[in-house]
């Protein structure tokens, strides 16, 4: 795309899919979201332009529909100041090969290390940006109070507002004052959702387990997605707590990369894909541990050891005086010990409340959730990724020819050996663990997904539709993410038809 030049601005653009690339998108003209009076559609493209004054470091950031060749809408402030000009050019199509933008001018992110925690409280409050590691993935975080913060995290992430956030606390007591029925508002017609909101709380944080429920007033719209309901969680991670409490204030923290791609575990996944935006990204790499801290300890320290996001519980009240708890994204805690919770605590009488798992369900970009993680393509590799089904691995014991060609050409991450036959004949091949665990292919599941779609020469990525035992939380938890990762895509049969997929 052509834009005028300005010798006292750099200008720079970077395009990216919307809707999986998808042409047949049927809220093509419907706004998505607002940024500084920008709307966002559901349209072919998204083209993000940012315009940056050398003179007054003043950075904008634009945000438009790229349809028919025009933006939109323009931003006042900033279009009178920088007209641009956009080009009759196709737009680019496919998969972002990079989410770090090969056209941004510069680095804007910035590695601080431990010994600036403070600082990144101070940060914080201002209203910047600052990407932590927690026990489950890296968080991007904000003041949950401040609702241009907030927005500033949708902007970073280029994430819908249909898309909510989860509110980071370090002490029961803040996520009680988020909640309405816990709120010095409430009244007693709330009893029951409180005492199960303070049953749980007691009994799973702080840890991987985020809580959602009706908010109190004070909540930023922004933060609900317009639902009503908040999202709030007390992570268990040294790092994570020791920037909150540095901050005094509820974060809003999603994780950090660019929406849809495959979350971080590391400072450095963070790097990749927000490199471009004004962020601070706590690294334990640039830490100086002091005098017989070694960097083993450090990296430790700095580790997501769970290694998949937080399991997500609705609470809410129903006809009847009723409550029910419904399980929206699986992790490492499960229904079932959800309900051993409320059972051995014996405030509440089971007869009122009704436990289910909604975690398969899935919503499109443009429907407001009430958690993040139900869009189908969600923790996406930059390559094509397909779930091989139970009958089509039962194929692989022995590899015809055909499977020989498409498996050349593509990268296989297996669980527990079940596509072990492929290893000398596939372009790149890991197994999330060997012996099957699923705490230590949880911890990897996201490393493994990133170093996949960087395997030179792949088409491809496969990986094995799991069959996890309801019981195990963890399996069911990578079962979501490698089903997510993969649009929900499953294939019985290996055929040259999925190298097809990648240039489509």
């Amino acid at each position: 795309h052509n834009f005028q030049q300005h010798t006292s601005v750099k200008v720079s653009a970077d395009c990216r899919p919307r809707l999986n690339g998808s042409k047949k998108a049927t809220t093509k003209n419907k706004p998505l979201a607002f940024f500084g009076g920008i709307a966002i559609t559901a349209s072919y493209d998204l083209i993000v332009v940012r315009v940056e004054s050398n003179s007054s470091q003043d950075d904008k950031c634009i945000h438009a529909s790229f349809d028919d060749a025009k933006f939109l809408e323009s931003s006042s402030a900033v279009a009178n100041k920088f007209p641009l000009f956009a080009s009759t050019a196709t737009p680019k199509t496919g998969p972002i090969m990079n989410h770090s933008s090969p056209f941004t001018s510069h680095d804007r992110a910035r590695r601080v290390g431990l010994d600036q925690i403070q600082e990144c409280g101070k940060r914080l409050r201002d209203g910047g940006l600052v990407s932590f590691p927690t026990e489950t993935v890296y968080g991007l975080g904000a003041n949950a109070m401040d609702e241009s913060a907030c927005q500033s995290i949708f902007a970073a992430k280029e994430r819908p507002l249909t898309d909510p956030l989860i509110v980071h606390v370090t002490n029961n007591d803040s996520a009680y004052a988020l909640w309405r029925a816990c709120s010095d508002t409430a009244t007693t017609k709330y009893n029951l959702e409180q005492t199960i909101l303070e049953q749980l709380c007691e009994k799973f944080w702080p840890g991987p387990l985020t809580i959602v429920a009706k908010a109190s007033t004070q909540v930023p719209l922004v933060i609900m997605a317009g639902t009503g309901f908040v999202a709030c969680r007390n992570p268990n991670h040294e790092i994570a707590r020791a920037v909150i409490e540095s901050a005094g204030i509820p974060i809003a923290a999603p994780s950090a990369n660019k929406f849809g791609h495959v979350s971080p575990t590391t400072a450095n996944h963070v790097w990749d894909d927000l490199r471009a935006e004004d962020i601070w990204i706590v690294d334990v790499e640039n830490s100086n541990g002091g005098e017989g801290v070694s960097k083993d300890s450090l990296a430790t320290r700095g580790s997501c050891n769970v290694g998949v996001e937080s399991s997500v519980v609705k609470l809410e009240m129903i006809p009847g005086g009723k409550a029910r708890i419904a399980m929206l994204r699986q992790g490492a805690v499960s229904v079932d010990q959800l309900e051993s919770c409320l059972v051995d605590g014996e405030a509440v009488d089971m007869q009122n409340v009704e436990l289910v798992s909604k975690f398969k369900n899935v919503v499109s970009e443009d429907e407001s959730s009430v958690s993040p993680g139900q869009t189908i393509r969600h923790y996406s590799p930059n390559v094509p990724s397909f779930l091989l089904s139970q009958k089509c691995i039962g194929t692989l014991a022995e590899l015809s020819g055909k499977h020989r060609q498409v498996l050349s050409r593509a990268v296989v991450i297996d669980y527990g050996q079940q596509l072990a036959a492929t290893e000398q004949v596939a372009l790149d091949y890991r197994d999330l663990s060997t012996c099957g665990d699923s705490s230590e292919a949880a911890k990897s599941v996201f490393e493994t997904l990133r170093w996949a779609e960087l395997v030179e020469g792949s088409r491809v990525i496969v990986f094995p539709d799991l069959q996890p035992s309801s019981s195990d939380a963890l399996a069911l938890a990578v079962k979501d993410r490698l089903t997510r990762a993969a649009s929900g895509n499953t294939v019985d049969e290996l055929t040259e038809s999925l190298l097809s997929s990648s240039t489509a």
